[in-house]
């Protein structure tokens, strides 16, 4: 698995000579994790912001209920961490957990922000990832206040194919605010229709 796959992707933002791009590289290590283990833990902080090269995870809470909410999922050429924990070096709240066997790229957050200091194109693209998932949050909220459940489904599908194909039925129902059996009925509607 190469390391190089993640250059691709900060090249959407900013373009690299071949040393920043070896530079960049450098922080990051490789990391294998297996299904079901976890990355983040609540009450440990958040060590790493990690990019997925292989795999898919999910990043969820636990309620005093205990009924859990799923509040992001991962899976190639995506990020995760739990923010919140990482950014101001706190204790975590959430859990992430590997929901297949994964190849993760970790960047410590000590080494982040030396990559920030030293050269502003790294700089610019930790902003715009912040701001794409700022962005990305807001509309989120926004579709959980706006719409049916039967709507964030179908806007889910829509828009991200390839994460409902990898993910556990319970963890997309809990991501999109609705039971499991409730997701059911609504995929059995919408398979009926198109048959």
């Amino acid at each position: 698995m190469s390391k190089h796959r993640i250059i691709e992707y900060i090249e959407k933002f900013v373009k690299l000579t071949d040393e920043e791009s070896l530079f960049f590289i450098s922080y990051f290590k490789e990391s294998k994790i297996k299904k079901r283990q976890f990355i983040v833990q609540p009450d440990f902080t958040a060590k790493y912001r990690n990019y997925v090269l292989k795999g898919a995870f999910r990043a969820y809470v636990v309620a005093d209920e205990g009924q859990d909410h799923t509040i992001s999922f991962a899976i190639d050429d995506w990020w995760i961490t739990d923010y919140n924990s990482y950014i101001f070096q706190q204790p975590a709240t959430m859990f992430v957990v590997a929901l297949e066997d994964s190849t993760i790229l970790q960047l410590d957050y000590d080494k982040e922000q030396e990559l920030k200091r030293s050269n502003h194109k790294f700089e610019t693209v930790f902003r715009v990832m912040a701001e794409r998932g700022l962005a990305f949050h807001q509309r989120r909220i926004i579709s959980n206040l706006t719409q049916t459940a039967e709507e964030r489904y179908i806007n889910f599908v829509d828009r991200y194919p390839q994460i409902v194909q990898r993910i556990p039925q319970y963890a997309l129902a809990s991501y999109l605010g609705m039971t499991t059996e409730f997701l059911s009925r609504i995929r059995n509607k919408r398979v009926s229709k198109k048959s």
